[in-house]
Formats: structure tokens, C-alpha cells, sequence
């Protein structure tokens, strides 16, 4: 089971993974003011300097609360940090977890970076924390983010229909796809370590 007090960090030779914390508002704040156009898709929006710092506060307090973990995503090849990332949702008594709220800088998107981040991730989950389930949710109109999930092994599970509020105000539809512990030790896990 996750513990919320204990800062996790995880490493390869490309990414480092570090829990969010407030100082790292001033390594992220950039991507709000040249990015704009990142939190298109995101629930919460991080698009201006006082977004973001109540993005990283939120991410914070729910780790106090123990509704999520949220790391940073620091590019070792780069030196630079990329985003975030977090698991949310988190279910002990079930064994299941989500993993999302994650978002990339421009220049690190297509870079294998995520594919090394989400690598840590599983193992983590599935390995260390015991899960037996990892689930990813997305705007069913967020192309580019189902591509992602779908090449690192998610299987697609349905869709939710006009089930949450965008931040407009409309309502979306929410792709949910999942990776379950046997896949993952079974082929998914061989498979993206060939990619990373």
C-alpha cells in the first residue's frame, strides 16, 4: 500500500520521478505562460501563472489527504524539468489505482519520456504497491493521449458518456482503458522496456 509520508523516487537513466512539492511551482510556471495551449484537454486548468500555483497546491493537499501522489517529471538527457504526473484514486482495500493528470512540456513530447515515466510507474504499481489494476481516463476527443496509453499496452475498457464537466462548462465523454498485473508481468512490461 502507498504510504502518503514517504517521498518515492523514481529514476532510470532518462527520467526522475520526485514528489511535487511548492518549490517546484517555479520549475513548472513557464509552461503556463509559453503553453498555454497544454491544459486544452486537462480538467484543471494550469494555463496562467495563478493556475498553476493552485494546480501544485491542490496536487499537494490531496497527497495530505491521501487522494493522490503527484510526481514531477524532471528529463535527465535534458537536465530540465518536463511536467507532472500522479496517481489518484487510489483504492487499497481494492488493489486498484489511476494514473493520469499527466502533461509534458512541448518539447518533450515524443521524446520516449513518457514511455520511461510510465515504465517506473507500472512497475512501481504493480510491483512494489501490490496493485492488481491500473486504470488511465481521457477526453474521448484527446487523440493524441489515447495513442499514447494504447502504445504502452492500455486496453481499452469503454466508454464514459457525458459523465464529467470540461472546464467551458460542456460535458465530455471519458475513454477508460486499464492494464491489469498479470498483463503487465506477462508481456506488457517486456514489451515497453524494448521501447524505452
Amino acid at each position: 500500500m502507498i504510504n502518503f509520508n514517504e517521498d518515492y523516487i523514481l529514476e532510470n537513466d532518462v527520467v526522475r520521478l520526485t514528489p511535487l512539492v511548492m518549490k517546484d511551482y517555479d520549475h513548472l510556471v513557464h509552461f503556463a505562460t509559453q503553453e498555454p495551449d497544454l491544459w486544452y484537454y486537462s480538467l484543471m486548468q494550469a494555463n496562467t501563472p495563478e493556475k498553476m500555483k493552485l494546480y501544485v497546491e491542490k496536487a499537494i493537499d490531496d497527497r495530505t489527504k491521501g487522494n493522490s501522489y503527484p510526481f514531477t517529471v524532471y528529463d535527465k538527457r535534458t537536465n530540465q524539468y518536463a511536467g507532472c504526473t500522479r496517481f489518484y484514486d487510489i483504492q487499497p482495500d481494492y488493489a486498484t489505482l489511476q494514473l493520469g493528470f499527466t502533461w509534458y512540456g512541448k518539447n518533450f513530447q515524443g521524446t520516449g519520456l513518457n514511455k520511461n515515466c510510465k515504465y517506473l510507474l507500472l512497475e512501481f504499481a504493480f510491483e512494489t504497491l501490490k496493485m492488481e489494476r491500473v486504470e488511465f481516463r481521457a477526453d474521448n476527443d484527446n487523440l493524441r493521449s489515447i495513442l499514447a496509453m494504447k502504445s504502452i499496452g492500455c486496453v481499452v475498457e469503454g466508454i464514459l458518456r457525458n459523465n464529467m464537466y470540461k472546464p467551458n462548462g460542456n460535458r465530455r465523454d471519458s475513454i477508460v482503458l486499464s492494464i491489469l498485473k498479470e498483463e503487465w508481468l506477462s508481456s506488457i512490461k517486456t514489451n515497453l522496456a524494448m521501447k524505452i
